[in-house]
This record gives C-alpha cells, sequence and structure tokens, in this order.
C-alpha cells in the first residue's frame, strides 16, 4: 500500500463557467489581458514563459484567438486568475473573477458501465458586486451543520462567504440568495477563513471555538461560530418566510465582532488563526521579564489568549497573541478615523499631505453613504521573523494547529513551529507552491497489534505541496519525515485545502457522526477532475527501520507476481514460498496468504507446497511467540487443501466400485418407473429444448481450489463446514463431490469415507447431493434407471453415516433426516427430478425401518405407518406436479399470447390457495389462446369416456388423413389436460376451471383493453359456468372490478357528446379506442344479462360445495375465485329510469340497496314515477275519446280493458267497467276462454294438485275436459286467483249469455265444476 491519488468527483461544463467568467476578454489579444493592470507586465511574462519552458508563449499573441485556440481553450491557466473555493464535503464548489460567480453543486449520474458517479454541475450563475467597482478577492464555503437528532453528520445547507475589495463581507445560500451583508472595515477583503469544532484527541488539550476570521491589509476581523451560525439559520428562515409570503426581506441587524489593528508590520497578505492557547508558567514569567523588565509582577495563572500568525513583509512573519476579555479603547468615531487617516498619512510612502487634503471632500462624502464602522483595537506584534528580502505569500495552518507551512516570493516552503515560534524546516524550489495539510489516523488493524493499543490512536501528519511550475504534487512526512509519495499532475491545477469541517458542531451533537470531509482535494481544470490524496498510516513510519514498511512492500510485490497471468508455476511457488517466509508481521503474513489462497492462477500444488512450507517455519519457532491464529489458518487450509486434492484423484481414477445395492429394494423404484414412465418421457422431451446459459454458469465447468477454500470453513472442534454463499457456488460444489457418483464413473463409498473422515456433517452432504440431483434434472432423464440406482446407494450411504439417522430416534415421530429429503422435494419446481428423488428415498426409508424394527426383534406398525405415510402423500403429490408441470410446459401455438411457462412446485401449489392449480391452468389456457368451446370440448372427454374413445378415433383417422403436425400437438395438449383434470378432479372441475379462466382473461383485458377478445372469452367462459351462485359472484366481482368505471366513463361520455363519441374522446375518457367501445359495450350487455339470469336462478339451485383433493389438504393459502364469489353479497336491482340518481344508483355497488339518507326513496324519482302514470292514464282517457274520430267502436276498448282487469286478477274493477260494456254477446265468449284459462291452471298446471282435484276432473264431461286442456294459462298474468272471485265470474257470465247462445251450455258445466271444487275447499 502506498500513496495515491483517487478521484472522486468530476465537474461538468468547465467550457461554460470559463466562457462566463470571462466574457469580457474573448475579444481581447491574449497578451493585453493583463496590459492595463500593469504597465510592465510584459517583462514578467516573458520571465515567467522563460521559467516554464515555453509553456505561455501563447499568451504572448496580440492577433484575436483563431478556431483551434478556441477548442483548446480549457488548457489555458484560466483557473489561477479566478478566486476558488470548495466545501470541505466537496458538495459545492465556487469560482469567481471580479463580479462573477458560478456555484457548481454536486450531483449523482450513472456512467457508461452504470456505476454510479457524484459529478459537479452548475446550479447558479450570477454578478455578486453591488457597489460600483468592486470585485470579488477571496471566498470560503462553511457547510452548516443540521441540527435534527436523526442527522449522521451530513450538513444541513452551506453557506458561501464572499470578500470584496470594497471591504464588505456578504453570505449567500447555496441558490446565490443574498442572507446578509455588512461593512467590517473600509479596506479591501484579503483572505477569509474559517476555524470549526475538532474532537479533542488527548485530554487535557483545550477545546478550540468556532470562528470566522476576515484579513484587511492593517486589520484582522474575527467573528464568534456559534452567533455566526445562529444568525445564518435566522436570516435564511427569514428569506424563506419572505419568499414564500411575497414580502420584503427584513434587514438583520449586524453581526457582533472583534477588530483587531494588527501594527509593527509593514505589509500583510494572509494571516491564520491558531486559537485560544495558555503559557506555562515558564514562558509567562518569560515574557513577563522582556516586556517589564526586572519588577514586572506576574500573574498566578497564565491568561488565555488567542494567537495570530501573520506573513507578509517587514517583517517575514508575525505572531500575534490577543489577551482574552480585553476591552477596545473608549475612543469616539470621529476621533479614531482622524487617528487612522493621520497615521496612514505619516507612514505612507505614495502619498503626500496635499494629496490626502485635496480628496477630503470626496472621501466625506463617501463616508457620509456607508454605514458606520466600528473602530480597531490595536494589536502590537509580539514577535517575528525578520527577513528584509523575503516576502510570505501564503501560510497553511496544520490541522492539530502546532505547524505552520508558509511560501514566500523565493521559492521556498518554510515550516513553523507555532509554540516555539521558529522555522524548524524549508525547501526550496517551489515558486508559487500550493500547500495543503493530511492528518491520517492509525488502522484500527494495526492498532491491535501495536504495543501501545491501550493508549489512544496515533495520528500521522503529511504536509503536500503543489508546485505548479514543474506539474507535481508531493507528500511529506512531518516533522523530518522523507517525501512519501509523489505525482506527476497538470502544471495548471488548483490545490483546494479547507482547513476547517462543519460549523455549529461540538462536543455533544458530534457523539456518533461519521463525518464525510475531504481534507485536501487537486482541482485540473483541462479534465475537470477532483481528486484526493489517499496515504496510508504506515508511511509515517517508513523509515529504514520499520519492518512493517518491508513487509508491505513485500506484499505488493506477492501482489503483483499474482496479477500476472505469464509467471511459470514454478517461479510463482518459489516467489510467493520466499515473500510468506520473508515477512515478519503476523497480520501481513496473514493477509498475503489470503491473496495467495484466493488466486484463479495458482495451481493446487503450488498452494499446498506454499501453506506446508509456512506451517512447518511457524512451527519451528517458540510456541510463545507463534502467532495461534495464523498457525490455525495454514493447519486448517492445509486440511482443505487435501480434501480438495483426494477428492479430485477420486474422480479421475478409473476403479469403479462393484455395485452392492440389494435388488430386492430397487424392484419396488422400478415398478414406479414403468409407472410414470410416459409422463416421465413427455417431461423430458419439453424441459431438453435448447436455452442460452454463460460458460461460467455451467455445472460441467471444473470448480476451482480458490473456490472451494472460499466455501469451506474450520470449525474449533476440527470439523468442515459448508458456507452456503450463493445457490450457483452451491451447485458448483455439489457437482465437484457427487456427480461422478451419479454418473457411476466414481467409487461411491470412498467418496463419501473421505467425505465423512474430513468431518462435513452427513446434513450438508444430504443438502448438497440433492441439490446436484435437481439441478441436473436433464442430464438424469437421459440414462433415469442408472441415474437412481446410483442416487439410491448414495443416500444408503449417507443414511449409515454417523449422525446421519439419529440412533434414538423415536418411531412415534418423524425422522429429521428424511424430512430434510422431502422439505427439499417439496419445495423444488424441477418435478422430475423431485419425484424421482422421493421414490428412491421412499424405498431407502421402508428398507430401514424394516432394518430397524428386525434388529429389535420386533414390528413396529406405528411407526411404519406415520413415517411412511408420509411418503405416500409427498409421492402423490409430486405425481400430480409432474403432470401438471408437464402440460404448463407445452409450448403455445404461434400467434398466441405467448409468455415464459410457469414453474410449479408442491410449495407453490399449497401457497397459492385452494384455487392455485386452476389459477396456473388458466394463465396456461389464456397463454395457448384456447376458445371456450375447445376448453368445454375436452373437458367433457374426461367426463364421458365413451365420447372420449370416439374423439380419439375420429381425431387418428383425421391425422392419418391430413397427416398434420399441428393437429398431433391439438391432440397432444387435450390429452395433458384430461390427464390433469383426472388428477384434480375437485380442484380443476369444470365450473373452477371456467370461472378461473374467465377472471384471467378479464384481468389481461383490464391490462390491454384494445383486445376485446379477451373480454368476449371473458364472458363466454362465465356462461359456461353451471353454477348460478359462482356466476353471480364472478359477475359482480367483474362488474364492481373492472367493467363500472369504463361503462359510466362511456355513458357520460356519450351522454355530453350526444353521438357515437370520436376515437380520441373514446381514449381520453375510456382509456380505449372507439371499435374497442363498441365490443366492451356488447359485452357489458352479455355481462348484465348473465347476471339477472343468474340471480333468478339461485334461489331455485342451492350453492355448490367446493371441496379439493386428499392429499392437498393442506393449502395455506388466498381464497379461490370461486369462494371469493360465493361470498358475495346478493343483488339489488338499481330502480331504473332516466334522472341523474338513477344513473349514479345504476353505476353504484350493485349490493347495496339505493335509498335516501333516511332509508327512504328518492321524492324526486317518485314523483316522476307519478308524473309518468299519470300521463298514462291521460293517454288512456284521450284514446276513447279519439275513438270516435277515428271511426273506432268505443265498445271494443271498453271489452278490451274489461278482458285485461280480469287478467290482471282485479275482477272487483273489471265488475265496474262491464256496465258500460253494450256488446254482452262477445263479452261473455271473451270471459268464457278466460274462465276456461284459470280452471285449467287449477286443476292440470299447478304444483299443488290436490286428489279431490283429480276426481273432480274425472267426473267432469269429455268435452270439458277437452276443452280445459286446450286452454293456455301461461296468457294469464295473474294465475292465483281465489276460486270465489272464479265462481262470481261464472255467475256474471251465465247472466249476460243468453239461454241459445252456442256456449251457454258449456258455462253451466263450469259452474258445476267451480262449484264442486268451491265445496270441496
Amino acid at each position: 500500500m502506498s500513496c495515491s491519488l483517487l478521484e472522486f468527483c468530476r465537474l461538468q461544463e468547465l467550457k461554460t463557467v470559463r466562457d462566463y467568467l470571462f466574457q469580457s476578454q474573448k475579444s481581447e489579444p491574449a497578451g493585453e489581458k493583463t496590459q492595463t493592470e500593469n504597465e510592465l507586465s510584459w517583462d514578467s511574462a516573458e520571465w515567467e514563459s522563460a521559467w516554464d519552458g515555453g509553456d505561455n508563449k501563447e499568451e504572448e499573441a496580440t492577433s484575436a484567438p483563431t478556431v483551434e485556440e478556441e477548442t483548446t481553450g480549457q488548457s489555458e491557466p484560466w483557473l489561477q486568475d479566478c478566486v476558488v473555493s470548495l466545501s470541505p464535503c466537496s458538495d459545492l464548489l465556487v469560482v469567481a473573477r471580479e463580479q462573477k460567480a458560478v456555484f457548481l453543486s454536486a450531483k449523482w449520474r450513472s456512467d457508461d458501465s452504470g456505476r454510479e458517479e457524484m459529478t459537479l454541475a452548475v446550479t447558479w450563475t450570477g454578478v455578486l458586486s453591488t457597489d460600483e467597482g468592486e470585485c470579488v478577492n477571496s471566498s470560503i464555503c462553511i457547510p452548516l451543520a443540521s441540527q435534527k437528532r436523526s442527522s449522521t453528520g451530513r450538513p444541513d445547507w452551506t453557506c458561501v462567504v464572499v470578500g470584496f475589495s470594497s471591504g464588505y463581507v456578504r453570505f449567500y445560500t447555496e441558490n446565490g440568495v443574498l442572507l446578509l451583508a455588512q461593512l467590517l472595515h473600509e479596506d479591501p477583503v484579503l483572505r477569509l477563513k474559517c476555524r470549526t469544532y475538532e474532537i479533542p484527541r488527548h485530554p487535557g488539550v483545550t477545546e478550540q471555538h468556532e470562528e470566522l476570521s476576515i484579513l484587511y491589509p492593517a486589520a484582522l476581523v474575527t467573528i464568534d461560530g456559534f452567533s455566526l451560525f445562529q444568525s445564518l439559520r435566522a436570516c435564511r428562515n427569514q428569506v424563506a418566510r419572505a419568499a414564500a409570503a411575497g414580502s420584503d426581506v427584513i434587514q438583520p441587524p449586524p453581526l457582533a465582532y472583534k477588530k483587531w489593528g494588527l501594527q509593527d508590520m509593514d505589509t500583510i497578505v494572509d494571516h491564520s488563526s491558531v486559537g485560544i492557547m495558555t503559557l506555562c508558567v515558564f514562558d509567562q514569567m518569560k515574557n513577563a521579564s522582556i516586556l517589564g523588565g526586572f519588577n514586572a509582577s506576574v500573574k498566578g495563572s497564565p491568561p488565555a489568549m488567542s494567537q495570530y500568525i501573520t506573513v507578509g513583509g517587514g517583517p517575514y512573519t508575525g505572531f500575534y497573541y490577543a489577551v482574552e476579555g480585553s476591552s477596545q479603547p473608549l475612543l469616539s468615531h470621529v476621533a479614531l478615523a482622524v487617528a487612522s487617516k493621520l497615521t496612514s498619512a505619516l507612514f505612507s510612502a505614495a502619498s503626500g499631505w496635499l494629496g490626502w487634503n485635496k480628496n477630503k471632500n470626496e472621501e466625506e462624502a463617501v463616508q457620509k453613504q456607508k454605514p458606520k464602522v466600528e473602530a480597531a483595537t490595536p494589536l502590537g506584534i509580539r514577535f517575528g521573523l525578520p527577513d528584509s528580502r523575503r516576502h510570505g505569500e501564503s501560510i497553511c495552518l496544520s490541522p492539530c494547529n502546532t505547524l505552520a507551512g508558509v511560501t514566500d516570493d523565493f521559492g521556498r516552503v518554510t515550516l513553523l513551529d507555532l509554540a516555539r515560534g521558529i522555522a524548524i524546516r524549508m525547501w526550496k524550489g517551489y515558486r508559487d507552491a500550493q500547500l495543503g495539510w493530511l492528518q491520517v489516523p492509525e488502522e484500527r488493524g494495526d492498532r491491535e497489534f501495536s504495543p501501545s493499543a491501550s493508549l489512544p490512536r496515533r495520528h500521522a501528519l503529511f504536509l503536500v505541496i503543489y508546485a505548479p511550475r514543474r506539474g507535481i504534487l508531493e507528500v511529506w512526512a512531518m516533522q523530518h519525515g522523507p517525501r512519501v509519495g509523489a505525482f506527476t499532475v497538470g502544471k495548471h491545477c488548483r490545490l483546494l485545502y479547507a482547513g476547517y469541517r462543519l460549523m455549529g458542531v461540538n462536543s455533544v451533537t458530534s457523539q456518533g457522526w461519521q463525518l464525510h470531509t475531504q481534507q485536501v482535494c487537486l482541482l485540473d481544470p483541462i479534465t475537470g477532475a477532483l481528486r484526493t490524496v489517499n496515504i496510508p498510516f504506515h508511511l509515517a513510519l517508513s523509515d529504514k527501520k520499520s519492518e512493517r514498511a518491508k513487509d508491505m512492500h513485500l506484499l505488493k510485490r506477492l501482489t503483483t507476481i499474482l496479477r500476472s497471468r505469464e509467471v511459470e508455476p514454478d517461479i510463482l511457488e518459489q516467489e510467493a514460498k520466499s515473500v510468506l517466509l520473508d515477512i515478519k508481521h503476523p497480520a501481513i503474513k496473514k493477509q498475503a496468504l489470503h491473496s495467495l489462497l484466493s488466486n484463479k492462477n495458482a495451481p493446487v500444488s503450488c498452494l499446498t507446497n506454499v501453506t506446508s512450507a509456512l506451517y512447518d517455519a511457524l512451527k519451528q519457532q517458540d510456541p510463545d511467540e507463534v502467532d495461534t491464529p495464523l498457525l490455525e489458518l495454514c493447519s486448517s487450509q492445509l486440511k482443505l487443501l487435501q480434501l480438495y486434492t483426494d477428492i479430485q484423484n477420486l474422480h479421475s481414477a478409473a476403479d469403479i466400485e462393484p455395485s452392492s445395492t440389494n435388488q430386492d429394494s430397487l424392484d419396488g423404484i422400478e415398478e414406479e418407473l414403468s409407472r410414470v414412465g410416459p409422463t416421465l418421457q413427455r417431461y423430458a422431451q419439453l424441459t431438453s429444448r435448447p436455452s442460452v446459459s454463460f460458460a461460467q454458469d455451467s455445472p460441467d465447468s471444473h470448480l476451482p481450489a480458490q473456490a472451494f477454500l472460499s466455501q469451506m470453513e474450520c470449525t474449533e472442534s476440527g470439523e468442515l463446514k459448508v458456507i452456503r454463499t450463493s445457490e450457483t457456488e452451491w451447485n458448483h460444489l455439489g457437482n465437484f463431490m457427487f456427480w461422478g457418483c451419479l454418473c457411476g464413473k466414481s467409487p461411491v463409498h470412498k467418496v463419501c469415507d473421505t467425505l465423512q473422515q474430513a468431518g462435513i456433517s452427513p446434513q450438508q452432504l444430504l443438502s448438497l447431493l440433492l441439490s446436484v440431483w435437481l439441478q441436473r434434472e436433464k442430464e438424469m432423464l437421459q440414462k433415469p434407471e442408472e441415474t437412481v440406482k446410483n442416487l439410491h446407494t448414495l443416500l444408503i450411504a449417507l443414511s449409515n453415516m454417523k449422525g446421519a439417522v439419529e440412533e434414538s430416534w423415536d418411531t412415534q415421530s418423524i425422522s429429521p433426516w428424511w424430512q430434510q429429503v422431502r422439505c427439499t422435494c417439496i419445495q423444488s419446481h424441477n418435478a422430475a427430478a423431485a419425484l424421482l428423488a422421493a421414490f428412491v428415498a421412499h424405498c431407502a426409508t421402508k428398507a430401514s425401518i424394516t432394518s430397524r424394527a428386525d434388529s429389535k426383534l420386533q414390528s413396529e406398525w406405528e411407526a411404519v405407518s406415520l413415517e411412511l405415510e408420509q411418503w405416500v402423500v409427498c409421492v402423490r403429490q409430486l405425481e400430480d406436479v409432474l403432470v401438471l408441470q408437464t402440460l404448463l410446459l407445452m409450448p403455445p401455438p404461434q400467434g398466441a399470447a405467448g409468455g415464459a411457462a410457469a414453474q410449479c412446485s408442491i410449495k407453490t401449489l399449497l401457497e397459492g390457495g385452494t384455487g392455485g392449480i386452476a389459477d396456473s391452468v388458466s394463465k396456461w389456457v389464456f397463454r395457448h389462446n384456447l376458445a371456450p368451446e375447445r376448453l368445454k370440448e375436452i373437458l367433457q372427454k374426461k367426463e364421458d369416456k365413451d365420447a372420449d374413445d370416439k374423439l380419439e378415433q375420429t381425431a387418428g383417422e383425421e391425422q392419418k388423413e391430413q397427416e398434420e403436425e399441428s393437429q398431433e400437438d391439438a391432440d397432444r395438449t387435450a390429452e395433458l389436460l384430461v390427464a390433469v383434470c383426472q388428477r384434480f378432479p375437485h380442484s380443476l372441475s369444470p365450473d373452477l376451471l371456467f370461472a378461473h379462466c374467465c377472471w384471467e382473461y378479464v384481468v389481461q383485458w383490464n391490462k390491454d383493453p384494445e383486445e376485446g377478445r379477451y373480454l368476449f372469452w371473458a364472458v363466454e367462459h362465465l356462461k359456461l359456468v353451471s353454477s348460478p351462485h359462482i356466476q353471480l359472484g364472478i359477475s359482480t366481482m367483474m362488474w364492481s372490478t373492472f367493467i363500472v368505471k369504463r361503462l359510466s366513463a362511456a355513458a357520460f361520455l356519450m351522454e355530453k357528446v350526444g353521438k357515437s363519441p370520436k376515437d380520441r374522446l373514446c381514449r381520453r375518457d375510456v382509456g380505449m379506442g372507439d371499435k374497442a367501445v363498441t365490443s366492451f359495450l356488447g359485452c357489458c350487455v352479455q355481462l348484465l344479462q348473465i347476471l339477472m339470469e343468474a340471480d333468478s336462478a339461485v334461489e331455485e339451485v342451492p350453492a355448490p360445495e367446493l371441496s379439493v383433493e386428499e392429499v392437498w389438504f393442506g393449502a395455506d393459502g388466498p381464497a379461490s375465485i370461486a369462494e371469493l364469489a360465493l361470498d358475495q353479497r346478493g343483488v339489488h336491482y338499481p330502480p331504473g329510469a332516466t334522472p341523474l340518481p338513477g344513473k349514479n344508483a345504476f353505476f353504484g355497488d350493485l349490493t347495496s340497496i339505493q335509498l335516501m339518507p333516511s332509508g327512504d326513496m328518492d321524492p324526486g324519482l317518485v314523483s316522476l314515477r307519478q308524473e309518468f302514470l299519470l300521463r298514462v292514464l291521460t293517454g288512456w282517457v284521450q284514446a276513447i275519446e279519439l275513438s270516435a274520430l277515428l271511426q273506432v267502436n268505443p265498445d271494443i276498448l271498453k271489452r278490451h280493458l274489461v278482458c285485461e282487469l280480469y287478467n290482471q286478477g282485479l275482477d272487483f274493477r273489471a265488475e265496474e267497467v262491464m256496465l258500460e260494456v253494450e256488446d254482452k254477446d262477445v263479452l261473455g265468449s271473451q270471459l268464457l276462454v278466460l274462465t276456461g284459462q284459470r280452471l285449467s291452471y287449477s286443476l292440470l298446471h299447478s304444483q299443488s294438485q290436490t286428489q279431490a282435484a283429480m276426481e273432480l276432473l274425472a267426473r267432469l264431461p269429455p268435452t270439458l275436459c277437452t276443452w280445459l286442456k286446450a286452454m293456455d294459462p301461461s296468457e294469464l298474468r295473474c294465475p292465483l286467483v281465489p276460486l270465489s272471485q272464479t265462481s262470481r265470474l261464472v255467475s256474471r257470465l251465465i247472466e249476460i249469455l243468453p239461454e241459445n247462445h252456442a256456449q251457454y251450455s258449456l258455462a253451466l258445466h263450469l259452474l258445476e265444476a267451480v262449484e264442486a271444487l268451491t265445496t270441496e275447499d
């Protein structure tokens, strides 16, 4: 492990940033960019170009930039002219120049490979300056901590602090919203720096307060971090509220700050606020003696002082100390202003008394406009590092506040010891250098082996120096350590070092936080990459005597050798052995051994020899000095490598054991195989279709030793434990162990003995064996007899292992060993392999129980029945699943819906509930596009064996005649479906299957409403359901779930449009095209018709009883569609008609009674019905009046009215109207027929016929009997009329009919019959 540069972020739209900031100079020649700033700039540019070796020659051009220069504009050193600041959380970057600024915020995006990466994209651009002529001089981004209790260390938001040449300091949000602006001093802001809370690493270290410091040419302003944090939060909340309310922002109160007037230094360009420090007693007495002389008094306790370091000129570095608690002098603002002007006039070498007096009025006018500025407290320099020719350029404070790096105009980097105030180290040849610090904690793994493990974690300090003239980034260990890293980077990069973290953190809120901050970042403006420096802690120890550094070097060397694929195995073994024996540190030695054992290029012999050599070397050492975990690791890995080699040799050996399987025990299996043989053969044909797979996932691929080692683990007791990581790796391991035995190519008992001696539990071996058997179903079905025999041998061998079947197994309970086999078969989707495994296990269980009973000289009948009953049920279920899975694997015909074939197992079918089987078959019916009539025809084959034979003969004749493959497939599909229905007579009864098919089709139609055929077939399936109860429930559920919303939308749309709506409106409102709407409405009519007929037939037929097969009683899942249908409530027909409440009632819930909230009918609806009936009566009266005008005899209408009233059973009202009829003879003939219909219904068609009525019928004259039988009582609307009313009607007939009438005698016979009936009642 060595130093590395890691890219963690990338800037987007860099050209956009550059073009925006340099808009005013696009048309200017490159050489004139700095002409106005300094008249002698040509001399400097020539010297710099000579220094850079000609890299900047293009800047001397005076012509406009060419197209080539514009395209390569990113490579120009434009970033050096900008103010750049990066948040320590790396989520906000500010680039500013003159008046403009660009804010870039973090965004996550996926690269080409799908990996998430962080980018910085432009989120705000704008002009920050508000006063004329002011420019941005400095900026920093301060992340503010969240105050929420659930926070884990991410910032709540980031504040951008900008210092201007006018003296203003302004605070902005990430979106460029101004929060606060304050004029702290009337000179340009030189530098902004921040100090945040750091958790003290050692007890006794002074806790530093948070602070923002602002440097002016002769003053230093400090703002307390806590008050600044609260003010910024308040300003942000107030701005947000004002923006939400649309009101003006209230001007916030000014910030509280301290201002120090830095004296006794000619020029100041940079500073560092070290924080509060306390002198020791000796230093306190020394300073008192130097400052106060011999008679100076010394206080009892040393005062706390804030230390400030400045760099510039005269002296080169200055040390200032401000005693905490000192107050500013009580001078008035005017007096202080005059004094400051007088001081500046006396010490200014460029201006004189006349010049100052000349501009006095202008300055006063400016001062009147600017806000009041507090005076600075004079602070004298304590001491400095005088160097008259050297001028400091920047200072960078270390994270521990004890060291600082200073750059100067001589190209030197000086390291200062701040506590002693001296320079302790200097580097030369670093002109325009940029500095940063890295503090690296000790790794926890290394700390465990350190002699000072109980002490706090150590931290290593590194100084990062970027030399842009040479394009190199260097890392130096402190304080006098060597250079531990060097990287060649671009010459135009910027080294970004914040030196602070989150503001608003204290010792309480920071507990448990993981602060995600970058200490040093390198920004490359050409590629836009942001990179951070990664330094391992051990590099701080990298001297000539460091064993760890040497060990790390050896580990790196071994890693390089292992990555190379061209190394010979002998050389690899020799090098690996040498490196492992040379490494001293146990942790690194263990890491190297893991790297070797996980390498795929190393052969097994190499791994064994190297590990054995290391084990021998450790054994020869003193037992007290040997690292026990490393020794145990070598021992366990050697054991695993030996096991791997033994199994490999057994599989490659040619000697095969003779079969020792008892033939008697296999007879039962062979019978079962012959019974299910045709189904297995068809299943094998369907599963052997070609499919795509990757070579590395193939079960035939070789298992490398590294994969074997990664899945095995040695326990403390010396046994081996198999680690189940993924299903693929588990299957590969099982293939390696058992596939040779299953194929008959390896000695079964030798392999089992080897695995047992290794200490692997029989339960894990059984799981591996079953996974191989189930996974390699296709190969197994090619030779089922042979593979089943080998499986039987393996299963018996594993069962005889110690710890497999418990010796104390209670015969009254189920064996956990065989239960494991059953659970695996129950969960498997490979139906054929699971069934064959169940056959073998059933046979082995029977043999095991028999042998136990013989050994005990008794017959355990209960144990036999209990254990074997479980296997009988399991085998029956697996046979059912096999037939069902064979059906589901049938490929759909061309043009069908298609889709992947469903996979089923006992577990999935049980979890699917009582309707799980029917649901699977209904999905298969949909995939195969099987028409409802065709499905009905197939199901009738199952019910009628004779018809089945005839259909098969007919199909065979057609096959011989036409020889079409499609017909063969159809017959084979029908045969499979019939077989499935025969195995599931209850779960796949016709009603249940039709109900599930109906539901499946309507669900598919709901997914794609344009396919009207799906809804049509759903209704057709519903028609085929024979039970009205299930029909009614399915109809109700279809209506409420899928139909009513679309139908109501279509109805309201047609009412709104007033005609057939266009396709666009149908798609918008109903969700389907106009043609699909037409088909949909037709299906709705059929559905409502089915619903009405089913509702009327429900009372006549009892509800069906749903049941399942005996072996499938354990279903525990959702209710079937048929069960849900039977649970539906009865239908209440909504009141018909046209008003709006009627529409709402029609589209409401069918099971609800549409009443008003009070429980009464809607009075509006009642009034409309009343109006309708009144109009009917009015129409009848008008018809009577119109009869004369239309030359229609009114007497005919009156006779019709009398007959209609008698037909309705309203005899008394009919007698009233009869008085108005004139032609009584015709009326009598009409009423005679009506009377005969009533009597015919009572004697011949009524369900409650009595014996007396039958005797009366026998006594009647033959002519009357013949006449009554010819009557049709179905024309009566009310046939159940009391006999008294019918007797009264016959009496009226005799009165109105003359005696000479042709039917008078018939009326007399009727009177006698009615009187006889009345007397008997």
